[in-house]
């Protein structure tokens, strides 16, 4: 019951963990108009989720299954090919790093910490996280699940005015996707690192390398 009560605490997006500060890509797909309403966020967040949110369960399952953070964060860099996307990541690595050490005090969270001082990939240190909080390797993609589609659905509720229950509805249609990539993330972390997802969205890619350089932007990314 404790561990299903931190799982609850790690995926709160009011977790200091940064965020709230990141839409995943959906501030340049609204500025782009291929975010114009709810039927568009959902078509989002489902690619996104099946794309780069796999990728990233993975190697949260695979750090909460407690494989080696050298080779999950080298993997982290190569399934990341947009220079912006890697420099977001590690930045969340670090917010991430800071929340987790003091809900959760762990010998790990400190040597990951010693070993990556400039942060290590977000869905890494989150997977760490979930480990020191007595969570496993599917509550871990549980909860990279919810942060991928979670995050761009609060954003376009900022960007657009969107009716935040018609985003709501978006999250509830795809409870069941989320579930299925959870179990999926966490089957790949059992057969070590190179089993893991390696799924990719060349247009995030892109889109995220011309967000950085707006000289004006709601999100930092």
């Amino acid at each position: 019951m404790t561990a299903r009560s931190a799982l609850l605490v790690l995926a709160d997006g009011r977790f200091p963990a940064g965020g709230h500060a990141h839409s995943g890509g959906a501030e340049a797909a609204v500025k782009a108009g291929r975010i114009k309403d709810a039927d568009d966020l959902e078509d989002f967040c489902r690619g996104r989720l099946h794309t780069t949110g796999l990728t990233s369960a993975g190697l949260a399952a695979g750090a909460a299954h407690g494989l080696d953070p050298y080779a999950l964060d080298a993997a982290a860099d190569a399934r990341t090919p947009s220079p912006a996307l890697r420099a977001a990541a590690r930045r969340l690595g670090r917010q991430m790093m800071r929340a987790a050490r003091a809900a959760w005090p762990d010998p790990g969270l400190d040597a990951l910490a010693a070993a990556f001082p400039r942060g290590a990939h977000q869905p890494v240190v989150l997977g760490a996280a979930a480990r020191a909080a007595g969570l496993g390797p599917e509550d871990a993609a549980h909860c990279v699940a919810y942060e991928t589609v979670g995050g761009p659905a609060t954003a376009v509720v900022r960007l657009l005015g969107l009716d935040p229950y018609r985003a709501t509805a978006v999250l509830a249609r795809l409870a069941p996707d989320m579930d299925r990539l959870a179990e999926r993330a966490a089957a790949a972390a059992r057969d070590g690192v190179d089993a893991l997802p390696a799924a990719s969205a060349p247009l995030l890619d892109l889109t995220a390398e011309q967000h950085a350089s707006w000289p004006v932007r709601l999100f930092a990314s």
